[in-house]
């Protein structure tokens, strides 16, 4: 019989030697000393905070908010009354917080854009003022700008009695703007038709951009959204058959009644925000139709297509991709920079929390409360844009 060779024995791996002289060890142990000096300092801290709260008999934690609130708030989004308790009237400071953030980005995106692609117009009056614009408002601080817009509408915008009524049944006073609104049972089913058309919007969208991807047909979209948008909550008003009745602002005494009301703080702050964030975010347009490589225009212009229909279809889908990123932080810019209605008065979440703290004497929650709200929003937006960025990025193939 043929002899077989040995097998070759198997080496077991070696057994790491821990040795003061290999630098993963060394970084791991700097790390575990760096965190553990971290967390000895917070623990520091707050029980030393813990002690001298307990020394002068302030109560800690959040049992308050349960408590009766008892101030009232001037400007509210959701039903609220002095009678409802401390949590409610933070809620109604958060609202009235995202309610601005939200309005103040899409008006800045708007006015942003369309300053941003002024200021690359062939028209040198346009281009020129565009600039002037962006270069005015950016080198002016936000908070002297809340107080001129807010000193503008209160000290040269006339009383109610001479109010301005560019159109009818539109005022614009000291007082605010009033316009007319839509009144009765049947606005729950025209906001849920609006609700609808805008899901139908997003997902006809979807289906459309996969269908010119695949045939290379462009479905018109833009139509098709007027139309959904403008017949489903008509549609849902018919079927409700509840009233609906315009409600009419009407001058009564020295104030008026009625319709939808801006308030000095609200339209301040709006103007302040939408005005000055435009400013930043028309740089960021600008830097990202740039971007762009000229020769998509010179193709683009090849085939014959105007210049508007080149910056709509072809160079603003590839700048996005440059535009998203830093346009994020804009938008956390816009909602951070909100805290700043407190200076006008307006009761966003930080002008309320700070009613409740000196109520209450519960500083450190109140402030944690505040810090809170703003991490969530922040993180939301930031992961909806994060989410937005992938979707518009590049996927090599």
């Amino acid at each position: 019989m043929p002899m077989t060779a040995p097998r070759a024995r198997r080496r077991r791996p070696a057994r790491p030697r821990w040795s003061w002289n290999d630098p993963a060890l060394r970084a791991l142990v700097y790390q575990a000393l760096l965190l553990g000096l971290v967390g000895l300092f917070i623990w520091y801290l707050a029980s030393n905070t813990l002690h001298n709260l307990s020394k002068r008999n302030i109560t800690t934690g959040f049992d308050f908010l349960q408590q009766r609130a008892g101030f009232a708030i001037g400007e509210t989004a959701i039903a609220y009354s002095p009678n409802d308790t401390y949590g409610r009237a933070v809620l109604v400071g958060l609202v009235n917080t995202l309610m601005v953030s939200v309005i103040g980005i899409v008006a800045a995106t708007l006015l942003g854009t369309l300053v941003g692609i002024g200021r690359l117009s062939r028209n040198w009056l346009v281009s020129r003022l565009c600039g002037l614009y962006v270069e005015v408002m950016r080198n002016v601080p936000l908070l002297l700008q809340l107080f001129f817009w807010y000193a503008l509408i209160t000290e040269i915008m006339p009383g109610p009695r001479q109010a301005l009524s560019p159109l009818p049944d539109v005022f614009i006073s000291n007082r605010g703007l009033r316009l007319p609104w839509l009144a009765g049972h049947a606005m729950d089913w025209i906001l849920g038709g609006l609700a609808l058309a805008i899901v139908a919007v997003v997902v006809i969208a979807h289906w459309a951009r996969r269908r010119q991807d695949s045939t290379g047909r462009i479905f018109p979209l833009g139509r098709v959204a007027l139309l959904l948008l403008a017949g489903l909550p008509l549609l849902a008003w018919l079927a409700s058959g509840a009233a609906l009745e315009v409600d009419r602002p009407v001058l009564t005494g020295f104030n008026f009644q009625g319709g939808l009301t801006l308030t000095p703080e609200l339209s301040a702050l709006l103007a302040g925000l939408v005005i000055y964030t435009a400013a930043y975010i028309a740089e960021v347009v600008r830097s990202g139709v740039q971007a762009v490589d000229t020769g998509q225009w010179e193709a683009a212009a090849s085939l014959g297509l105007r210049r508007r229909r080149v910056l709509r279809r072809v160079v603003l889908p590839q700048a996005m991709r440059v535009i998203i990123p830093p346009m994020t932080s804009q938008y956390l810019n816009l909602m951070k920079n909100s805290s700043l209605a407190v200076a006008i008065g307006y009761p966003d979440i930080v002008a309320v929390t700070n009613t409740i703290l000196n109520q209450t004497g519960q500083a450190i929650e109140g402030i944690m409360i505040i810090m809170a709200a703003y991490l969530v929003v922040s993180l939301s937006i930031s992961a909806f844009m994060n989410w937005y960025n992938k979707r518009m990025a590049l996927v090599e193939r």
